[in-house]
């Protein structure tokens, strides 16, 4: 049996702005095992990147309480989150978020040299990155040499880098054209199998239909979930 990666607990969200309030999720309960590929959908609006940010500790809960990895990370300072999240978490946004003056694996490089690894320990890790994503002839290439899917696996490949338990994607094919969107979703489905647990913000369904289980959220609360 696989372990539990993520439990979340009865988590409300509420957003304050002077004596106005806004509830984002709402008493939101979720349990992820290891090794599993999970889609989060849900119409703009309805808590899903919330809840995708408080699992990438990104934002802090209301109420209720998040573990990963068998660690109550809702109760942990900011900097412990904050080490945790780069330590245990890969996250591959939408737009890339990559550097616009440095090459693929300079890119790939970074997040190790900011836990300390040496430049030739770095460089030999990201090239095994982007072996993995199938971007190795392209590692010397800057941002705008790339098409949009080589920028996404440049940044599956950094996400990938530190090895993290976890690779939280937040609509990783919303800025690709479909064919392109497909090639990413293969690349990722195929993490998966070697043990990657991944998951996903998306609210296109035949993006969700590449994951094995989706959760879907409606109004801050959680409508239903398929597998």
């Amino acid at each position: 049996m696989s372990s539990t990666m993520i439990e979340i607990n009865g988590i409300t969200k509420t957003y304050y702005l002077g004596d106005q309030s806004l509830t984002v999720l709402n008493d939101v309960s979720v349990s992820i095992k290891s090794g599993e590929f999970v889609a989060i959908m849900g119409p703009s609006g309805s808590g899903k990147s919330t809840l995708m940010n408080i699992i990438g500790l990104l934002d802090t809960v209301t109420s209720g309480s998040y573990t990963l990895e068998s660690k109550k990370v809702s109760d942990l300072s900011e900097n412990d989150q904050a080490e945790v999240r780069s330590r245990r978490i890969g996250f591959v946004f939408q737009m890339f978020n990559l550097l616009p003056r440095m090459n693929s694996l300079r890119q790939v490089m970074q997040p190790l040299l900011y836990q300390g690894y040496t430049r030739d320990e770095a460089q030999a890790k990201a090239i095994e990155a982007l072996e993995a994503v199938g971007l190795v002839d392209r590692m010397h290439h800057m941002p705008n040499e790339l098409s949009g899917g080589q920028r996404q696996r440049t940044a599956i490949a950094r996400a990938l880098v530190t090895d993290p338990a976890l690779i939280l994607a937040d609509e990783p094919t919303g800025a690709l054209d479909s064919h392109t969107g497909d090639e990413i979703m293969k690349l990722l489905a195929e993490l998966n199998s070697k043990g990657v647990t991944i998951v996903m913000v998306t609210h296109e369904p035949h993006i969700a239909a590449f994951a094995k289980r989706s959760i879907h959220i409606l109004d801050g609360q959680i409508a239903s979930q398929t597998t």
